[in-house]
């Protein structure tokens, strides 16, 4: 699991909040987050694999977007790999791992596997988040048509560059100016807090906003194509709303616990003595969540994919192709659709109405189609259905 209390447990001197969840059955909490992370790996990478039986149609040009949510899906893999060695070393190397606790030493290997695979899990996940709130920016910039695949060399300077940023200021300042001293007070460990939890917080509060603007600007392009809102436009701009709705229930679903279990921990820590009768219960719920959140964290990754995508199926196709964008089609088929003039015109406006309304069509459906990068099987009943993709 993701969690800055990894990098405290590196500190000889924690604090008595971070010692709690960590001396917890230790090896059942490594158990769980090597299983967590195991499972969500093979079915993330399961996912991402091209399936037989997927029709050979025309593949679309690559967009932002589609490259923007292979990203998300590489920094889950890398943070579950992350996971499983820090767990399986943990558990195979007891010893080694018992080594953190003794403050004068001259071995700091343990302390430098400690704090280098924390730093690693950290990273990867910070990035994640900071590539998520880019899909979210680069979602609204398509609708309005001022994204393209140039962005995304902006994209991988902010997300990464803020990622390594945080994680190397927020390191520093909690093992400022050792390792022997750090987490002698609260200075050292909020502003670490601070960096790690930011980019969650930002893609908790300003992502669904984004979602919300986006699809509101998706209705009004898909109106704007021929003036009127068609049963078949509705349910392709429900397929986008709903997808965002996973997106977000998915980053909910497995980062929430950490918001209640840090709440808890810092409660804690103020406390003068954390063993007291009075506060068994919060003890219990810190317990609890930071279980789950051994559970929920690596399983983001597989979660995602199925937001994403929707579930691709078991059968893999060895033989690699680009993965198709759905609603392709069914965008292709209504640029046909849209070019012919409204039967109100007079025929000596019927050439320029034309040519007008293909460009704005073609535009339209361009934005559209990278938005909609999701599930195929959901959009070929989509599109099946449409009495647009029956005639072409």
């Amino acid at each position: 699991m993701a969690s800055p209390r990894l990098e405290t447990y590196c500190c000889p001197n924690r604090d008595a909040a971070t010692q709690l969840v960590m001396n917890f059955q230790p090896e059942v909490f490594c158990g769980v987050c090597i299983g967590s992370a195991s499972i969500s790996l093979l079915l993330t990478i399961l996912q991402l694999l091209p399936k037989k039986g997927q029709s050979p149609r025309k593949m679309p040009k690559a967009s932002s977007s589609s490259t923007i949510l292979l990203l998300i899906s590489i920094c889950d893999i890398l943070g579950g790999l992350g996971m499983i060695f820090r767990s399986s070393v943990w558990l195979g190397f007891p010893g080694f791992i018992a080594n953190i606790s003794v403050s004068n030493r001259t071995d700091v290997w343990p302390s430098a596997f400690c704090v280098g695979s924390a730093m690693w899990i950290q990273l990867l996940y910070s990035a994640g988040f900071w590539w998520l709130f880019c899909y979210a920016v680069d979602s609204y910039l398509v609708v309005r048509r001022s994204a393209g695949l140039s962005t995304i060399v902006l994209y991988h300077m902010m997300t990464w560059g803020l990622a390594v940023m945080l994680c190397v200021e927020g390191i520093a300042l909690l093992y400022y100016p050792s390792l022997s001293s750090c987490e002698n007070g609260l200075e050292h460990a909020i502003p670490h807090y601070i960096t790690t939890y930011a980019p969650l917080l930002l893609v908790l509060v300003a992502n669904p906003i984004l979602f919300r603007r986006t699809v509101s600007a998706v209705a009004s392009l898909l109106k704007g194509r021929q003036g009127i809102y068609t049963e078949n436009e509705r349910r392709l701009g429900t397929e986008i709303q709903m997808r965002f709705f996973k997106i977000m229930l998915v980053f909910v679903i497995c980062w929430s616990s950490n918001i209640i279990n840090e709440t808890l921990l810092f409660y804690l820590e103020l406390q003068p003595d954390i063993n007291e009768i009075p506060l068994k219960n919060l003890r219990s719920a810190a317990l609890i969540t930071w279980i789950i959140m051994g559970v929920l964290n690596p399983m983001q990754g597989f979660l995602f994919t199925l937001a994403f995508y929707g579930w691709t199926g078991w059968r893999v196709d060895l033989k690699w192709r680009k993965r198709e964008i759905p609603w392709e089609s069914m965008s292709s088929s209504t640029v046909g659709e849209n070019a012919y003039p409204s039967p109100v015109n007079y025929q000596s406006n019927i050439h320029d109405s034309k040519k007008i309304s293909t460009t704005d069509s073609q535009q339209t459906d361009e934005a559209i189609s990278i938005l909609s990068e999701a599930n195929t099987s959901s959009d070929e009943r989509l599109t099946r259905s449409s009495p647009i993709y029956q005639g072409w």
